[in-house]
């Protein structure tokens, strides 16, 4: 299980970048918000899925990315340099956490979810998931966790009832996670 955290210091790919984080309590979230904005960088990331090529990072992508309290998932929106989504990522995880210098972290619980500005939806990894088990690099009841927390996510995207998405839309044109503001509104 990797420890990855939101200001992603070892990335060597990017070697400019700018990176807010706060605490915010609201009424459609309460958790840490940060703001990842991509200035230089080695080289853009691209990613396939469902037969189609992405680029998710380069000069002037932002990121934003949710850690819900209490919750285990994290939730990264990648915005390209124009201000469009490209995707939201959202990694399953056992625990959250935030270093003394403020900078959030999450332990990586293999499966991820993709979700397409188009609407498709992915679900990642589930053989690293299986290999992770069958290796013991984690317990079943962490196997467990990352299967329910999955298809929980994935039941409330097929719904419409997951808020990341207008929330997301909504503070990347306010600019509010790079804002000092620490009231989310709503």
């Amino acid at each position: 299980m990797k420890r990855k955290f939101g200001d992603r210091a070892n990335w060597r790919r990017v070697t400019q970048r700018q990176f807010k984080s706060k605490y915010v309590e609201g009424d459609t979230f309460t958790g840490y918000a940060t703001f990842y904005g991509i200035n230089a960088l080695r080289d853009p990331l691209w990613k396939t899925y469902g037969g189609h090529t992405f680029r998710i990072a380069d000069k002037g992508y932002t990121w934003l990315q949710y850690y819900p309290k209490g919750a285990h998932y994290v939730v990264t929106a990648m915005f390209d340099d124009r201000g469009s989504i490209v995707e939201w990522y959202i990694d399953v995880c056992k625990t959250q956490g935030v270093t003394d210098q403020g900078v959030p972290w999450f332990d990586d619980l293999y499966l991820d979810i993709v979700v397409l500005k188009n609407g498709e939806v992915f679900l990642l990894d589930e053989d690293e998931l299986d290999d992770a088990l069958s290796r013991g690099l984690i317990s079943v009841r962490d196997y467990d966790l990352a299967k329910e927390t999955a298809r929980d996510v994935m039941k409330l995207i097929k719904n419409q009832a997951f808020p990341y998405f207008a929330m997301s839309l909504e503070h990347y044109r306010t600019g509010y996670v790079q804002s000092d503001s620490s009231n989310p509104g709503g």
